[in-house]
């Protein structure tokens, strides 16, 4: 080379040099604004997560608040959910305080039997209507899961194990023991009886 420069030398001094008065290229950027590109990158950055975490904040609350309102209805319609059958069993017991009233008043026993007759009639119609059903278990073997032995009875007529009387008759809830029938049961002649 003529100026002096051997080829050896970097490749940065062969290439020419800009003019010094030609504006500058839009891929460069000056000093200045490289210094505070990343200061306003983690401004940036930290404002994101500044309302992320507002975000997360606030969805959680919500999420309790559900779980409050979801508690609060759920004991509200455990408190009221029987509200219909106790509205049915009302006439009921208003028609037992007629039925003492004219006992009362007339001094009729056949009267007051004829009219409890008919209060407990009208009373089952409404437990059937709320899935409730009465049963008997004379006659059938003993069911301890649908029956309670109250006493025990000598019989020579009945086979062991058997329900031979009825103290209190057993309820379903649709197929659900509610109360068990409270029962008598045959035993053996050869066995203790209570």
């Amino acid at each position: 080379m003529t100026d002096g420069r051997s080829l050896d030398d970097s490749p940065e001094t062969l290439l020419p040099e800009p003019p010094r008065d030609a504006p500058a290229s839009p891929d460069a950027s000056p000093p200045v604004a490289a210094a505070e590109a990343p200061t306003g990158g983690l401004e940036e950055l930290r404002r994101q997560l500044d309302e992320k975490q507002d975000r997360l904040l606030r969805a959680l609350a919500e999420t309790e608040n559900v779980k409050r309102r979801m508690q609060r209805e759920r004991e509200e319609y455990l408190r009221y959910a029987n509200e219909s059958l106790i509205r049915d069993l009302i006439p009921v017991l208003d028609n037992l305080d007629r039925a003492l009233e004219a006992a009362r008043a007339a001094g009729n026993a056949a009267g007051v039997v004829e009219g409890v007759e008919l209060i407990q009639r009208e009373l089952l119609k409404v437990l059937e209507r709320a899935g409730v059903t009465r049963y008997s278990a004379v006659g059938q073997p003993f069911d301890p899961t649908r029956h309670e032995a109250v006493a025990r009875a000598v019989s020579l007529t009945h086979a062991p194990n058997t329900v031979i009387g009825e103290m209190a008759p057993g309820y379903l809830l649709h197929a659900r023991v509610l109360r068990a029938a409270l029962v008598s049961v045959a035993v053996a002649a050869d066995e203790d009886a209570t």
